[in-house]
């Protein structure tokens, strides 16, 4: 190796509450000489991120600016309202969101919903993250209504969490520079749709040349099984019939 080469390597992001850990690893089954390092970035940031060629390909929350960003969708999550342990929404297995208009509902800066009305009575301060949110819940300050894998994130002992049925949903998606769709992007996004490491949709494999059969032009050939040789099986090698049996003869 020369002083001027660069070795392969893949570098992705992840925002809050998405775990890549499985597609990492199976990274670095089918390419173990190709290093991936992950970049945790924030929801705000991913795009510019990715624009600005820090990072090969990322994993995004929807909806983002797609002007010149490819982007898969892989999965919708379920929203959920985070609330202490004794508040009256732990005893249900679901609220909707007009049942939350009376409580003061945190919308931090980083929140990804797209609200066409927000739940709840508004705080006099947006909470900068949503970690901040979550420790102004546990305070008894007011509600959080966020992606499930969050509140999962952020879990205490003394929170809990239950599905809105009519919130908007958060969609996780893959995504890259359109212009640099490179063969390691492939590869990832390949391991992301679940293809096997032969799937034909994946990078192409070099064909293999044809083998040749061998020449058999001057081998004999076997005569058919079961081919008449105009033989009695009965008979004998000179043809003739068999005599009866009798008594030897003596010799004299």
């Amino acid at each position: 190796m020369t002083g001027s080469e660069v070795l392969p390597s893949f570098r992705l992001a992840y925002v809050p509450g998405v775990t890549p850990t499985k597609w990492v690893r199976i990274w670095n089954e089918r390419l173990p000489d190709v290093p991936l390092t992950l970049v945790a970035v924030s929801a705000a940031e991913a795009s510019d991120v990715l624009r600005a060629g820090g990072v090969d390909a990322g994993f995004v929350r929807l909806p983002i600016d797609r002007t010149d960003l490819s982007a898969i969708p892989l999965y919708t999550e379920t929203t959920v309202v985070v609330v202490p342990k004794d508040h009256v929404v732990a005893a249900v297995d679901e609220v909707s969101a007009e049942d939350l208009a009376d409580d003061i509902v945190l919308h931090p800066l980083d929140d990804t919903l797209e609200w066409e009305r927000l739940p709840g009575r508004p705080a006099n301060e947006r909470p900068a993250t949503t970690a901040d949110a979550v420790e102004l819940v546990a305070a008894g300050v007011g509600l959080l209504v966020v992606p499930q894998s969050l509140a999962r994130l952020h879990h205490r002992k003394d929170l809990t969490y239950r599905p809105v049925s009519d919130a908007p949903d958060s969609r996780v998606a893959l995504s890259w520079p359109e212009d640099k769709t490179t063969d390691l992007v492939e590869d990832f996004i390949g391991i992301v749709r679940g293809r096997t490491v032969n799937s034909s949709r994946g990078r192409p494999t070099p064909a293999q040349p044809k083998r040749k059969r061998p020449d058999t032009g001057d081998a004999r050939r076997k005569p058919a099984v079961g081919k008449s040789t105009g033989k009695s099986p009965r008979s004998g090698s000179g043809g003739a019939k068999a005599g009866k049996r009798g008594k030897p003869r003596r010799r004299s």
